[in-house]
């Protein structure tokens, strides 16, 4: 992937960082993205040992002038991009008739809009570069959520269909889009929610990174749309 770029939301911490890494490892350059400026500067260290070039942006995705700066500064930093990875994320635990209104509030403007924003804003650049490749983290939640994941499953369904959406309206302009859907991945986020989930159980955030960079593999230059559920 040498001189290609690769733009990760949510990138300071698990599956986010390891995918920044895969990225890099295969040459890629990376802009990471993310509310606690320390996490990033963490993860850039490491990107940048690898010999790839990291550049950090700190801000809230879930917002729209958050989403379309992270664009705008990988295309100054970069001039192009070529991969962005819609990976920030919120689980809020609780059933549907108990759950913090304003907690939900805040998971799906992470979760649901802030693809919707990134999103817009690579569309533009990517149809002047003539393609690019969007990937969505999703999960095993969008399909069978576990009880007192309802709405959080729910907010991945919104990212399923957008992932389709996404690769409808990008085929024109070879710009391409997946989304993944990991059943318990051995993170923070999941560690807050499950504390005593069987870690025989659990995927390493490293098995979502490699699938995200098989995504773009140019094997998969026919394919656009699908969610890829990964489990043990």
């Amino acid at each position: 992937m040498s001189e290609q770029v690769v733009a990760v939301t949510g990138g300071g911490s698990g599956i986010g960082r390891a995918i920044a890494l895969e990225f890099a490892r295969h040459g890629a350059d990376v802009v990471l993205s993310g509310r606690t400026e320390s996490k990033l500067d963490a993860v850039a260290d490491e990107v940048r040992a690898t010999g790839s070039k990291c550049e950090v942006f700190v801000a809230d995705v879930a917002s729209r002038d958050g989403a379309a700066g992270l664009i705008r500064t990988t295309e100054i930093a970069f001039g192009r991009l070529d991969v962005l990875v819609n990976n920030a994320g919120q689980a809020v635990l609780a059933n549907i008739e108990s759950i913090d209104l304003q907690a939900f509030d805040d998971m799906l403007a992470i979760n649901a809009a802030a693809p919707v924003y990134t999103s817009q804003a690579a569309f533009a650049l990517m149809k002047k570069q003539g393609g690019g490749t969007i990937i969505n983290i999703s999960s095993m939640a969008a399909d069978d959520p576990f009880p007192g994941l309802g709405a959080y499953g729910a907010t991945k369904a919104f990212v399923n269909l957008l992932t389709k959406a996404l690769g409808n309206e990008g085929k024109p302009h070879g710009i391409r889009a997946f989304a993944i859907g990991p059943g318990a991945v051995e993170t923070r986020m999941l560690r807050a929610s499950f504390p005593d989930f069987p870690k025989e159980q659990t995927l390493p955030a490293e098995a979502i990174a490699q699938m995200a960079h098989l995504l773009t593999n140019p094997a998969c230059r026919y394919s656009s749309g699908q969610t890829i559920y990964i489990s043990k």
